[in-house]
């Protein structure tokens, strides 16, 4: 069903830092000022690994163990938060959509290797009441091999809740064949928004992935997840919303990453979006700050734009 605007689900990507992990008391204070925001879903990111696009070698990364995943998803809950669990592929130097064995026989051997792993993940996110799971995240080169299927329907015999997948952009949302599959389309969206200052291009380029997004629905009848939006706050970052601050190093823009999150989300305010989630949110509660240039909101002027958003407050923003 189309979600109404007080109904519809905001929240952050959380990303664990080494010295704050999931099950400390850091986190925990983290997590509570991420609520505070009126985020109500947080999305939680296990980790796998592969050395290159074209290997089929994938397995569990070391980032997040079993241990700490069942920490991660209580401890967000605790928070008061609904949890999906999306599972992200890390290639060094690469990245996921670029991710495409070369033979029928390494394709295989690769969804057979990541069936495996992503049921084990999604065993977890059952027994401990996540509400959502992501089959997959970004793998736009994966999405037309005949093996989704059954991925698909071996994680919902272990994983009784919302399903969806995360497609890359606009484009491969339009193209994923299994949509049909699954409770929910699920979509990051960083499409080139042009010159810092051109506010009109921007708005005028979210709009119209907006209602592309409304004609997909309506085609599919599902609802929509934004997974993922973001910016760093950087000079520069509207040219390419996807960089990250290791790419490129430049001055803090902090009143650039507050527009282009507001700007979105009032593009994304339509009945067929029912949640919008923004990277991301540390486990640091430290994190951040003005001198920050990275897409984390904490200690920024965007957190409370969100923050008036989300809750109707806007009083001082």
């Amino acid at each position: 069903m189309p979600a109404q605007a007080a109904e519809r689900l905001y929240g952050f990507n959380i990303v664990a830092t080494p010295e704050h992990p999931f099950g400390t008391r850091d986190a925990e204070r983290s997590l509570f000022a991420a609520r505070k925001t009126g985020a109500r879903l947080v999305a939680i990111i296990p980790f796998l690994w592969q050395p290159q696009p074209s290997s089929e070698r994938i397995q569990r990364g070391n980032d997040m163990q079993d241990s700490e995943l069942r920490l991660a998803i209580q401890q967000a809950r605790q928070a008061g938060f609904q949890v999906l669990v999306k599972p992200h592929v890390w290639v060094p130097q690469s990245w996921a959509g670029a991710v495409e064995p070369t033979t029928d026989a390494a394709w295989e051997i690769w969804f057979t290797r990541y069936r495996a792993e992503i049921l084990r993940i999604a065993g977890i996110a059952a027994q401990e009441g996540a509400a959502s799971f992501s089959i997959g995240t970004e793998l736009k080169n994966t999405t037309h091999r005949p093996e989704w299927r059954e991925t698909i329907a071996a994680v919902r015999a272990v994983f009784p809740r919302t399903l969806l997948y995360v497609a890359h952009n606009i484009e491969e949302a339009e193209t994923v064949p299994f949509w049909p599959d699954l409770d929910v389309i699920g979509v990051s969206l960083y499409p080139k928004l042009g010159a810092d200052d051109d506010r009109n291009n921007r708005r005028a380029v979210m709009n119209a992935v907006a209602d592309r997004l409304d004609t997909l629905s309506r085609k599919l009848d599902r609802p929509v997840y934004v997974a993922e939006i973001g910016l760093r706050s950087a000079e520069g970052a509207a040219a390419k919303p996807w960089e990250s601050a290791e790419e490129r190093m430049a001055p803090p823009d902090l009143v650039l990453q507050s527009a282009v999150l507001d700007d979105w989300l009032h593009s994304l305010d339509r009945p067929s979006v029912e949640a919008v989630l923004v990277w991301r949110w540390f486990t640091d509660p430290s994190a951040g700050g003005p001198r920050d240039t990275d897409f984390t909101v904490q200690g920024k002027p965007a957190e409370g734009v969100l923050f008036c958003r989300w809750t109707n407050n806007c009083r001082g923003i």
